[in-house]
């Protein structure tokens, strides 16, 4: 068992640099093919709008030229019979009949009905409701829906049947004209054009455009990872060389810096006669130098491997407490330095699954930020905890704080909110970076909360068992 949870977490962060290349490639698709479904759209939208408009002004077209010539009808009917009034002519045998033609109405000046015909009787009074609402413009066409139950459109006047409870709306176009006889106003004859037929090809036209769009789609989601994958090609390479230079240098560099350091005890062994304060503090001085570059060469290193894929934890089942008191007395001096109390809170025994070395590097690491970032005087906590199978790790400080913008950027390699203070402070922007990763190959999270002058509160969660 202890095999497959050590492949697992192997396999997991191996995942690291997979994970940045895939992301970036995954947002290179995105935007590829962001940009290309963005040009369909536009075209899509173009070429529907065009359609639209161009075949209703031409329904709309049709519609005038056959109010025009019905209307010349009527007026050259009035002049062969000598009338000058539309009084009796629903009498005559006047039909009016064209394509798609769904009612037609005739009204004298006073505006009463002399004659018609619809292709749905029931709906004579919604559309006498609709003629006689004032039209915008005489000029121009007005368009309405009705509701029709039971009884359904028909072409050249012929009315079609449905079966009961059957519905539909009808779509119409609704055109005027004015009658003159002899430069006087007889009355006004109403024309509708059924145009349900037009917005069905409508609503099919925007189904088949909407297919080709999720057609091209997906054509333009593999373009895009083509594309995304060969633009990721030469920055995988540079990335790739720039790790192994980074682990490459530290490796090599922390040899010579052993070397200075044990070269420096050396010398004052040497030293007979007691040294000067200048050349003690010369000394001392290079100790904590080449300490601090080690210590930096060696989180570099830890960054490097784990960015190539070549650090490997090793899993063991272990009981945390011992490893946390050791990390306390490890760092108290450096507490004790600043006059800063620290405060151990866990249980008598604490068993997990992980890596001994990089969780108890963990502890060091939040322990010494803590110390680190808190004034003299002040507190420094640790408490560790069994929350449902969950390692509950929290180290509070009463130290500055950090502001709200800087939760997540803290984590980031060499980011420091303060860069003046850092310095002050000997710290080189890494170690919050290192506490990430090793939980997140602990598939662990890592969370901050702070206020400004009162102090911070790490909060780390990590399985207890590795499934």
């Amino acid at each position: 068992m202890e095999t497959n949870l050590r492949a697992w977490i192997r396999n997991l962060t191996n995942r690291g640099e997979k994970d940045i290349f895939k992301s970036t490639q995954g947002r290179l698709t995105r935007m590829y093919s962001g940009l290309l479904m963005l040009f369909l759209v536009l075209f899509i939208s173009i070429v529907y709008t065009i359609l639209y408009v161009v075949i209703l002004n031409n329904q709309e077209r049709e519609l005038q030229s056959l109010v025009n010539q019905e209307a010349s009808f009527i007026e050259s009917y009035l002049l062969k019979s000598d009338q000058n009034n539309l009084q009796g002519m629903d009498d005559q045998e006047v039909v009016f009949t064209g394509v798609n033609q769904f009612f037609y109405y005739v009204e004298n000046s006073n505006g009463e009905l002399l004659m018609g015909n619809e292709s749905n009787r029931r709906l004579r009074p919604e559309l006498l409701r609709q003629i006689n609402e004032p039209f915008q413009n005489e000029s121009k066409v007005k368009k309405v829906t009705l509701h029709d139950q039971g009884v359904s459109k028909g072409r050249g006047m012929k009315e079609e049947f449905h079966p009961r409870g059957a519905s539909q709306d009808i779509r119409l176009m609704i055109a005027s004209r004015v009658i003159y006889e002899k430069g006087q106003f007889i009355g006004k004859l109403y024309v509708g054009k059924d145009i349900t037929l037009t917005y069905q090809l409508f609503h099919s036209l925007l189904i088949i455009l909407i297919i080709i769009g999720l057609v091209f789609l997906g054509i333009a989601i593999y373009m895009s990872m083509v594309m995304s994958k060969r633009a990721m090609i030469p920055i995988s390479s540079v990335f790739t060389r720039q790790h192994e230079f980074v682990a490459d240098a530290s490796h090599e560099l922390r040899t010579p810096l052993s070397v200075l350091l044990s070269s420096i005890d050396a010398v004052e062994m040497t030293i007979n006669p007691p040294k000067s304060d200048m050349v003690e503090k010369l000394l001392t001085n290079m100790r904590q130098e080449v300490k601090r570059m080690t210590h930096l060469v060696s989180d570099l290193l830890t960054l490097a491997r784990s960015d190539s894929n070549t650090n490997q934890l090793s899993i063991e089942t272990f009981d945390f407490c011992p490893k946390a008191k050791t990390a306390i007395e490890a760092v108290r001096p450096l507490a004790v330095a600043k006059q800063i109390t620290l405060h151990l809170n866990s249980p008598a025994s604490l068993l997990i699954v992980g890596d001994p070395q990089r969780l108890s590097q963990l502890l060091y690491i939040l322990l010494d930020n803590a110390i680190k970032y808190t004034p003299q005087g002040g507190e420094v906590e640790l408490s560790l905890q069994n929350a449902g199978q969950q390692l509950r790790i929290s180290v509070q400080d009463t130290g500055i704080g950090i502001k709200p913008e800087d939760y997540q950027r803290i984590f980031e390699r060499f980011y420091r909110s303060d860069k003046s203070r850092s310095r002050q402070m000997g710290g080189h922007g890494l170690g919050l970076s290192i506490a990430k990763w090793i939980v997140e190959t602990h598939q662990g999270t890592i969370k901050v909360t702070s206020e400004l002058g009162k102090g911070s509160t790490f909060k780390i969660s990590i399985p207890i068992e590795k499934k």
